[in-house]
């Protein structure tokens, strides 16, 4: 039982870092956060969440450091596109992306298919459109990843549009930045020239998650 799993743990060690996947069967159980809620409650030591069923904080903080160290301006404009899987994925990355983009105060839109918003709580605030060329003009990032249906719980979104990230869909930007958080499925989320191109962050992003936690971990270790 995590009550007992959590108390031990908390023997072994200063941190205690839990991923936690959602099952995508119940929206109101994942959200409920049931095992890192659990961890929280019954561990004696800091918990550092790795990707729960709604958040990845630190894949958040890593983003929110590699736009930093990339925007033209002060307030850059800065797109999350929803993007095509073959399987259904949580809404963990988008979820934590919004959020610190907002408390960020950085200018964020996003774009996905109808029927394919975040939840209310999450889009609060953030302007939310569904033609994916008109959200890409004048952007200064976009950040591609798929989610699975809010409403609809857990189902794959199946638009009957194209909404790879691909060369002539960047062109509309203001020589975008292109983020994704790893791994990424070539020419499915988007197309191999995009990734191997001048403008893609994805690897310096990927290597700001080590930036990211350290910085955390050393917050709280260092009380």
């Amino acid at each position: 039982h995590i009550e007992e799993a959590a108390a031990v743990l908390s023997q072994y060690c200063d941190l205690l870092a839990i991923r936690a996947f959602p099952k995508l069967d119940s929206r109101d159980e994942d959200y409920r956060e049931p095992i890192m809620s659990s961890f929280t409650q019954f561990a004696q030591v800091p918990i550092v969440n790795l990707e729960s069923a709604t958040r990845h904080p630190l894949q958040g903080l890593a983003d929110m450091l590699t736009i930093e160290e990339h925007k033209p301006k002060n307030r850059p404009k800065i797109v999350l596109t929803w993007a095509p899987h073959p399987k259904a994925l949580p809404h963990s990355v988008a979820n934590s992306f919004v959020s610190w983009c907002k408390a960020m105060n950085h200018d964020i839109t996003i774009v996905n298919p109808p029927g394919g918003d975040l939840s209310e709580a999450i889009c609060a605030g953030v302007n939310v459109v569904h033609n994916q060329e008109e959200a890409f003009a004048g952007a200064d990032f976009i950040y591609a990843k798929n989610w699975s249906s809010y409403t609809d719980y857990g189902q794959r979104i199946l638009p009957e549009e194209d909404w790879t990230v691909t060369a002539q869909k960047m062109a509309l930007t203001n020589q975008a930045k292109f983020m994704h958080c790893l791994p990424v499925r070539r020419n499915v989320v988007v197309s191999a020239d995009v990734l191997q191109s001048d403008q893609s962050l994805v690897i310096k992003q990927a290597n700001n998650r080590t930036h990211a936690a350290y910085a955390i971990f050393r917050a709280l270790l260092d009380g």
